[in-house]
This record gives C-alpha cells, structure tokens and sequence, in this order.
C-alpha cells in the first residue's frame, strides 16, 4: 500500500506547478466550507499570540494561513521531482557571502529556521555553497518506507540528511575546518520530558530546544538564521544572517533567544506564513512543573 501511495505522489509531482496550485485553491475551499483542520488550534495561537489584533484581523491571518499551508503542501509535492534549476528559479538565496566567511574562518555553520513556508525549498542551497558537506536535521517516522523517502527528498542536490539524534555526535567529530553545514527548523516542541528551558516569544512562556544552543558553548561555530519571505505564489527569497555572540563567546541560551527573536520578527511582518497549526504550546505546562 505504501509502495501504491508513494507512486501515487511521484505521479502528482511531475504536474507542473500551476496544476498543483488548482488543487490547493480546491483544498482550501473544501477546508474553508466543511473540514476547518485544527481551525481551533489556529484559532487559539492567534489569539494568544497577537492579543491587541481584533477578531477580524485574526479571521483575516488565519484565511490567509491556509491558503499558504495548501500550497506548501502541494510545493512539497513537488520537492520529490522539481529541479534544480527551477528551485533556484523559485527560492533566492540572499546574502550568501556568509558561507564564504564562515569557511574563511575555518567555522562549520549551524543554519537555523522556523516553520516559515516553504522551508522545505531550502535544499538546493548545497550548490550555492563552498561547504562540501550539508546536512538537513529531521526527526524519525515510524515507518521505515517513508523515512527513506524523507531522506530521499532530504537528500537531493548533495544534502547529506541526519536524523536528529546522530546530529550532536556528528558535529562533535567533526573537524573544525568550515567544510560543513548543519540545517535545523528549530522552532519545534520539545516533549514535555525534554523540557528544560523557556523562554518569552510571540507573547507567551514557551518551551523551547537548547541543543543547538549548547554546542554554542562546546565548539566553535557559526551561527546563521535563515529569514524566510514568501515573494509571491511559487516564489520566495531567504536572506541569511550571521548570529554573533554580544561578547567574545556565546553565553548558555544566547543563541537560542536571539534565533526566537529574529523568527518573531519575521513572523510579525507576515503572520500568515507560519505554521500556525503545530500544536506550539502544548507542553507549556511543563515550564512550571
């Protein structure tokens, strides 16, 4: 079935985009009239997180919301068989000077993003790089299958995929030569066991992961936030900005309160393009226990 599955997707990924974008204003209307996925949990983090808005202005960012989530869907459809020349067409990459820095400076770069559509068109970036080696972080599925198949989009144009828990060892070994990057979305939840830090962002106490910002303090790294802007339908840039310490080093959590600074301001300039249906806040609770 999943072999099925997988075929059926290949199959609607070679559609040309403009197709794909017909099923996502489908979608939305479906979601719009009669589905209302996780409206609720939209519903709720807008309200908490922008609590000076009115309820129209909310009723306008969520509309807008899933109107961009339909089309990352169908956008990460299409990650299985766009090219790299498309891609490169359809996602700039701005500021790349860093990277040539970083391996001037023998520093082996951390990139750091949010949930910011479409993260997933980051993955040509490999072929603008002077690091020979690019690892995107994810985290394990159940199924077997299908993380193969999340490594095989992972993996396309020389990415070098790792699963999260191999990353910190990974880094660890490697030598301090500016030859290689590691990609996080690192706005994710932590489990509620592995919470151990929080912080203030979008106006609420919020759980937040602190292993990245641990190798801070361990190795020698650079520290870049990946600035997602959605242009227009099927375009976007991402500007690239090199995160210093305020001293001479970083200090513990430095790095992970300056990276949720610099996501809540690009969330702010274009609320409807995060995604607003992850349950973000859900082990808040464990904050105070």
């Amino acid at each position: 079935m999943n072999k099925v599955l997988f075929n059926f997707i290949l199959l609607l990924s070679r559609l040309p985009l403009p197709v794909l974008y017909l099923f996502s204003d489908i979608i939305f209307g479906l979601n719009h009239l009669f589905i209302h996925y996780r409206q609720k949990v939209v519903l709720e983090n807008l309200r908490n997180s922008f609590p000076d808005k009115t309820e129209e202005e909310i009723r306008r960012i969520s509309r807008d919301f899933y109107r961009n989530f339909f089309d990352y869907i169908v956008e990460t459809l299409k990650a299985f068989t766009i090219s790299e020349r498309e891609l490169l067409v359809r996602m700039q990459h701005l500021n790349r000077d860093i990277f040539y820095e970083c391996k001037a400076e023998n520093k082996n770069i951390i990139l750091l993003a949010g949930h910011v559509f479409n993260w997933e068109w980051i993955n040509a970036l490999p072929t603008l790089m002077p690091q020979e080696h690019s690892h995107p972080v994810y985290r394990r599925v159940q199924s077997h299958f299908w993380e193969e198949r999340i490594k095989y989009i992972r993996n396309r144009f020389g990415n070098e995929a790792l699963e999260a828990r191999e990353v910190v060892r990974s880094i660890m070994r490697t030598p301090d030569d500016g030859n290689s990057a590691y990609m996080f979305v690192a706005d994710q939840t932590p489990h509620a066991s592995e919470v151990r830090y929080g912080l203030d962002f979008l106006n609420q106490s919020t759980p937040a992961f602190t292993g990245y910002d641990r190798l801070s303090t361990r190795k020698d790294l650079a520290f870049v936030y990946c600035d997602m802007k959605k242009v227009k339908r099927g375009y976007y840039q991402v500007n690239y900005h090199r995160i210093y310490p305020d001293g001479e080093k970083f200090e513990p959590y430095e790095v992970v309160n300056k990276f949720h600074g610099l996501l809540e301001n690009t969330i702010r300039k274009r609320p409807d393009n995060w995604l607003w249906s992850h349950r973000r806040w859900k082990y808040q609770h464990a904050l105070k226990s």
